[in-house]
């Protein structure tokens, strides 16, 4: 028996994705239009997020590669065989399987789709050096190109549709940072309480999303000297009374990812950190009256910095003020270009959806020492903008257990 190179498996019906196909194929419309202006034959897009976007498939690599080609007909998934039919179940357009029994199958399935001496647009910003030259070898394209830069700014802008589903995503968060609020006492470790709010979180997307695959909702909630950085791991460590908190809920939806932050303290909190706390409070208030329709980022970004060099304390800032949301995750994804940082000149426009969050991080022994966060998320509309964050921010609320 000869074993195939790849082969279509159509196990099952398709399933509701996370978007109508009519969304799926405006986005694949907008795709082709640049694929138009470029002279490209085919796009094979290999990242998580512009899989999810163009298609609704989000896979789980697991050290195999991924893609999905778009020609000027057809949107195509190739899939490794492990994942059976799902990728054909949970994707918009047609998908291919490739094998493992031999070694660069993947690169045989996507050249049977998009044929050799091709002009093709690749993620340059996703393609290793040794896959670079297997794509090559494989495809012998005629031209190759960068695509992601236009695919990243095609994302950028968000529909009706995708606002709708990160409205629900806030919500979400809301719910889990009311759970962690809750369920804050002294004496019991970050693990706890952050188990507290994924479960909650998670238990509310099932109920507004049955259809949905559920994975990767999470929170790191930190405490003490845990908190000196926003992407710090859960640990053991037990919450003792004037504790500095650190609240991080991350829901995600399909591919879609949303986050609540907020700083806490266990009981009291001392006066050298209410002042610490405060101020950069007000900086999360001036900052979102700052993210208007025709605001730039680097503006915004040089406002808030004045905002903290007036009061002593910029050198305390260790990270740019917000980032734009829709398909990302803490392991994929991050639409660069819609940062609030000083290199990033973009000019902020209705349906863009971004965070205001600014840190301070005052080291160990110092007075107020520890990580202070706050984190709305902003839509951009025709006039203003819009918090879709509702869980609050500040002392009157945030000091507990």
């Amino acid at each position: 028996m000869q074993r195939p190179e790849f082969y279509t498996c159509e196990n099952g019906q398709k399933a509701p994705l996370p978007f109508a196909p009519e969304e799926y194929e405006a986005r694949l419309e907008g795709l082709r239009d640049l694929m138009e202006m470029h002279s490209l034959d085919a796009c094979l897009m290999t990242s998580m997020h512009n899989i999810a976007y163009y298609s609704g498939f989000l896979y789980c690599s697991f050290g195999r590669p991924y893609g999905l080609v778009v020609t000027r007909d057809r949107s195509v998934v190739i899939s490794a065989g492990i994942d059976a039919g799902q990728p054909w179940r949970r994707c918009h357009g047609e998908a291919l399987t490739y094998t493992d029994w031999a070694r660069d199958n993947y690169w045989r399935a996507v050249a049977h789709i998009i044929g050799t001496g091709k002009a093709v647009g690749v993620e340059a910003d996703h393609l290793t050096m040794v896959n670079a030259e297997k794509f090559n070898h494989v495809l012998k394209p005629k031209r190759g190109m960068d695509i992601a830069p236009a695919t990243m700014a095609q994302r950028l802008v968000k529909s009706a549709a995708e606002i709708e589903l990160i409205k629900h995503g806030a919500a979400v968060a809301d719910v889990g940072g009311f759970a962690i609020h809750d369920t804050i006492k002294e004496g019991l470790r970050e693990i706890d309480v952050a188990m507290a709010g994924r479960d909650a979180m998670e238990a509310e997307i099932a109920k507004r999303f049955p259809d949905a695959e559920y994975r990767d909702t999470w929170v790191w909630f930190q405490s003490g000297l845990n908190t000196d950085g926003a992407h710090n791991p859960v640990t053991g460590r037990k919450l003792r009374r004037g504790d500095i908190l650190s609240l991080n809920c991350f829901p995600m939806i399909s591919g879609y990812y949303t986050a609540l932050e907020r700083t806490m303290f266990v009981g009291e909190v001392d006066p050298a950190s209410l002042k610490i706390w405060e101020a950069n409070v007000a900086a999360h208030e001036y900052g979102m009256s700052l993210l208007v329709p025709g605001a730039r980022c680097d503006e915004v970004t040089a406002k808030i910095n004045d905002f903290f060099a007036e009061r002593d304390l910029l050198q305390y800032r260790t990270f740019g003020y917000g980032h734009s949301f829709g398909v990302l995750s803490h392991y994929y994804g991050r639409e660069a270009g819609l940062e609030l940082r000083e290199d990033i000149d973009t000019v902020l426009e209705p349906g863009m959806v971004i965070s205001m969050e600014p840190m301070l991080t005052l080291p160990e022994g110092m007075p107020g020492a520890g990580g202070y966060r706050e984190h709305d998320i902003l839509v951009i509309g025709e006039d203003g903008a819009e918090d879709i964050t509702k869980y609050p921010y500040g002392p009157a609320f945030n000091v507990v257990g």
